[in-house]
């Protein structure tokens, strides 16, 4: 299989040293087909014959012999960082906004490991999953039905005296017995079953193999028919919580497709729209950082709408053009703070359609401070703070900069001081 890596809006060669024809044609096929990809799969991959380039959405997308590793990028003007030290840093994004619970500093060893982010999603599903494994199944309770010589539980009449009704040898039982077969393992199995076939590291291929080993007591499932509603986390299987949400990053039940349920794949899309992560980042840490405030934070809440039927002397009641903005801080029922998360490389200027964005907010949900929040360019001193007054009003607009290669003391510090400032008067 031919891998290659490729930052952000950036290009890979098809013919020469890059992808054949035939894998780029592929490659845009499995584009097409994601729900990522827009109408024309535009949204992931452009073919320009010559090469492809990437659009603003991260992680790896396979088809038949060829895969294609998108990393995230937020200033062009500057070399490509180390995938390794890109890959890390976009891990470290999943891992909060997702609740993986990775360690920084595992994050960091394993992204040096990894040839791709798929591999390393992968190689840390398998560590852990065989971890907990080894230390002992969990098991639940079930009813069984089974025909016995010796009576076990109950005896079904229904049953004895129909289908055993020739045969006083067997009796029909129905007992309870604690069983590893239960849906939370049937999901892990499923997912070892899965990645085994994408993987490329040999020594994750062999603590898959010792897993489905482990595992041969729980049925096998289709991914299209797992029992998700049926997992139930409590204080006892608390440690499994983050094993889970591997499972559903890796089985396409979160934030991708990988199209398990409907034919046999050739390969895993797990893709990330940048905008979305970025904004579920900050909005993760901005929680931590305010957990003490008194204030709340909201994403894609507020779902005011913008017009409604005119009648004079009247206040307009919106009925039609909801609005949805990113963050809303409160303190009760008041908007104190719209934030507006956007991954752009705020160097090329604030877009006025995002100023007109901002100011609706203003208006609908009266909010006096409103903030445009963008990355910081990786490395620079210092975070970016610019404050603007709207027109024939006192709201506040600031246009601000946040390091997310900081660490997240420095971060939530950070973050923290942008929202406790002082309201306009």
């Amino acid at each position: 299989m031919t891998h290659r890596t490729v930052h952000e809006w950036g290009r890979v060669a098809v013919g020469g040293d890059g992808f054949t024809r035939g894998q780029a044609d592929a490659l845009l096929a499995a584009a097409r087909a994601h729900p990522f990809g827009g109408t024309d799969g535009t949204d992931i991959l452009c073919d320009h014959h010559r090469h492809l380039r990437a659009r603003q959405m991260v992680g790896v997308i396979a088809a038949r012999g060829a895969s294609l590793e998108i990393l995230p990028k937020v200033d062009p003007a500057t070399p490509d960082d180390v995938p390794s030290t890109v890959r890390g840093r976009l891990m470290h994004m999943l891992n909060v906004a997702l609740g993986l619970d990775i360690s920084t500093g595992e994050a960091a060893a394993m992204s040096h490991r990894a040839d791709s982010l798929l591999d390393l999603f992968i190689t840390l599903f398998a560590d852990r999953l065989l971890a907990e494994v080894r230390h002992g199944l969990p098991r639940q309770y079930q009813s069984f039905d089974e025909d016995l010589r010796a009576l076990r539980g109950r005896l079904d009449p229904v049953r004895q005296f129909t289908v055993h009704a020739v045969r006083p040898d067997r009796l029909a039982c129905r007992f309870d017995a604690l069983s590893v077969d239960i849906p939370l393992m049937q999901i892990m199995k499923a997912c070892v079953l899965f990645v085994s076939r994408h993987t490329r590291s040999m020594a994750t291929q062999r603590k898959l193999a010792e897993l489905r080993f482990l595992l041969d007591e729980v049925r096998t499932v289709r991914p299209g028919a797992l029992p998700w509603k049926q997992v139930r986390i409590d204080r006892s299987s608390r440690r499994w919580n983050a094993l889970l949400e591997l499972a559903r990053l890796l089985l396409g039940q979160r934030w991708q497709e990988t199209h398990a349920a409907s034919h046999e794949p050739e390969g895993i899309s797990l893709l990330f729209p940048m905008n979305e992560l970025f904004e579920a980042y900050v909005a993760a840490q901005l929680r931590r950082a305010l957990a003490d405030s008194g204030l709340d934070v909201v994403t894609q809440g507020g779902l005011r709408y913008c017009l409604g039927p005119w009648r004079e002397g009247e206040d307009t009641v919106g009925t039609s053009f909801s609005t949805r903005p990113d963050i809303l801080v409160r303190r009760g029922s008041e908007v104190e703070i719209i934030l507006d998360t956007k991954w752009k490389n705020l160097t090329n200027g604030v877009s006025q359609a995002d100023v007109y964005q901002m100011m609706a907010y203003a208006r609908i949900y009266r909010s006096p401070r409103l903030v445009l929040l963008y990355p910081a360019v990786p490395g620079a001193n210092g975070r970016k703070v610019e404050m603007h007054g709207l027109a024939d009003g006192r709201e506040r607009l600031e246009i601000a900069t946040v390091a997310i290669e900081a660490s997240e003391a420095e971060l939530r510090e950070e973050l923290r001081r942008l929202v406790i400032a002082r309201t306009p008067a």
